[in-house]
């Protein structure tokens, strides 16, 4: 696939700033894009760039609605081309046509008394709208505009104080980018709540999107459909089957059929909305339709966000095993709106906490400290600053291994930590268990095994039971055979000449691989999870 058709990562702003002069756009903006690490940019220097002309020239030469003209223009490319911090002149907001495009923008507005914002400009004489009185003009203003602003705000923070201050509660709510690679298979991971606009974003340049989503997720589908229908894609909508029953061959050809009969192309997008089953069958339906068009995956459970919806693995399973047929297809955008979690049972957001627990023992133990401070009580909450760090550090670890690692040629195998376990269990029990539930079961086997053969010690084979269990997620299995069990195993992807490949720890963050491990260090492991005594290890 060319890079022409990889188009389509969520460029813009990170942050657009908008509120009544005096508000202090340009100083906290300026604030705001040192703590994110990017550019900033103030609309109204670069209108006077434009023009050639301060804005007070400019409007006495050529009056207000020829500078909005200008405006609009200018604002309009910025959206477009600045993928910073971006401050919008007071006035913006009254184009119609630059409110819409603001909706797809995560637009911040700084509210500001009518009288502080006064003392801020002072005796400040380069804005032709508060000539006169400033105190009344400004007041007329607000009221004016202030029903605009909240039109197109996502989020509203009081400018009042330091502007490092206003700028961190800005950045603690504004959606956080994570880029994955660098060269022409790269994309964008956002994450943050009310992410609408980010997907619309996504699928631009798309004259449809074949939106794919589950059955709990129809209500997200059609609002996006909403959405994406405003900014002008045609929305082909398609309601799979429930979690793993999806991916099925029978599920794919019928997705063929319906991008055949809508003569879908390769300019067109698929959209896959739904937890990790989802966007693995919506990515393979990209992956294989005219050889690969663009997938935007939009996970709204947590297991999605942190692993199933990202790292370009796509499939799906067969009688013989679990996602044995599928290829490496990036997404052009992964957008994980935290407001989907929501709705999410609390059964279903500890399961995804396994993958995240998954990345502290691999790569950051932060990820483990913060499930610890509290007894994963934040952890489980899931409008908690907590749980939205968590799921940035996971996705932050997966975007660092892949990044290096597309096809899984190296070191992206440590991903796999728990899941040559969790696999065959998920195998012997029908799929009837959660996957992250029988990860979670998995790390634990793969800490014994790594203790058993004298790798790791027996604190840190501890640490994954009482982190696991403080989530709620199981740390035994009791079901098939040991023998039944490996059996499953030998199917496995990960197995290379007949042998038994694990990925264990030497020590927290410190990922390896065994080969062909001793039978009888499988034995223990599987005893331990079996329920024995663990301290009874050999």
């Amino acid at each position: 696939m060319t890079s022409e058709h990889r188009t389509g990562r969520p460029t813009g702003p990170r942050a657009v700033l908008v509120g009544l002069p005096g508000a202090g756009k340009t100083t906290v903006g300026r604030a705001l894009a040192a703590r994110l690490g990017t550019d900033f940019l103030d609309t109204d220097d670069a209108v006077e760039t434009a023009a050639g002309l301060t804005i007070a020239e400019y409007f006495r030469l050529h009056g207000e609605a020829a500078f909005r003209d200008l405006e609009h223009d200018v604002v309009t490319r910025a959206l477009t081309e600045h993928d910073g911090v971006l401050a919008l002149g007071g006035g913006a907001v009254l184009d119609p046509r630059t409110r819409r495009t603001l909706l797809a923008c995560p637009v911040v507005l700084l509210e500001i008394d009518v009288a502080e914002a006064v003392d801020r400009l002072g005796g400040s004489h380069d804005r032709p709208l508060l000539a006169g009185d400033p105190r009344a003009r400004l007041a007329g203003l607000r009221a004016e505009r202030e029903p605009l602003y909240r039109e197109v705000a996502r989020i509203v923070v009081d400018a009042g104080g330091p502007a490092d201050e206003v700028a961190a509660r800005i950045a603690a709510r504004v959606p956080n980018r994570i880029a994955v690679g660098t060269g022409p298979d790269s994309y964008d991971v956002v994450v943050g709540r009310g992410l609408d606009g980010a997907v619309v974003r996504a699928a631009a340049g798309a004259r449809r999107a074949f939106l794919a989503h589950a059955p709990t997720t129809a209500g997200l589908a059609q609002r996006l459909t909403d959405a994406m229908e405003a900014a002008g894609i045609r929305v082909v909508g398609h309601e799979l089957p429930d979690a793993e029953r999806a991916k099925t061959i029978e599920t794919v050809t019928a997705c063929w059929d319906r991008l055949a009969d809508e003569r879908f192309g390769r300019e067109d997008v698929v959209v896959g909305v739904g937890g990790g089953a989802t966007t693995d069958v919506a990515g393979f339906i990209a992956a294989t339709w005219l050889r690969g068009v663009r997938v935007v995956n939009v996970p709204t459970t947590l297991l999605g966000m942190v692993d199933a919806a990202l790292g370009g693995k796509t499939g799906i399973n067969t009688s013989a095993g679990k996602n044995l047929v599928g290829s490496f297809h990036p997404p052009a955008a992964v957008v994980c709106d935290l407001d989907a979690l929501g709705s999410l049972p609390p059964v279903d957001l500890r399961a995804g906490l396994a993958e995240v627990v998954k990345c502290g023992f691999i790569a950051d133990p932060e990820i483990l400290r913060l499930v610890e401070a509290d007894g994963a009580c934040a952890a489980t909450e899931v409008g908690s600053p907590v749980l939205r760090e968590l799921v940035e550090r996971a996705v932050a670890v997966k975007a660092r291994v892949v990044g290096e690692d597309l096809r899984e040629a190296g070191m992206r195998e440590i991903l796999n930590y728990g899941h040559t376990f969790a696999h065959a269990l998920e195998l012997v029990e029908d799929f009837t268990w959660r996957h992250g539930d029988a990860v979670a079961v998995g790390m634990v086997f793969v800490a014994e095994l790594a203790h058993a053969a004298g790798l790791l010690d027996a604190a840190v084979a501890d640490r994954h039971r009482q982190v696991l269990t403080a989530l709620g997620l199981p740390t035994t299995y009791r079901g098939a055979s040991w023998d039944q069990l490996a059996e499953a195993m030998s199917r496995d992807k990960k197995v290379r000449g007949g042998e038994l490949r694990f990925v264990v720890l030497t020590d927290v963050g410190a990922p390896t691989v065994l080969r062909a491990p001793d039978p009888e260090h499988l034995a223990a492991a599987f005893a331990a999870v079996a329920g024995d005594d663990a301290d009874n290890r050999p």
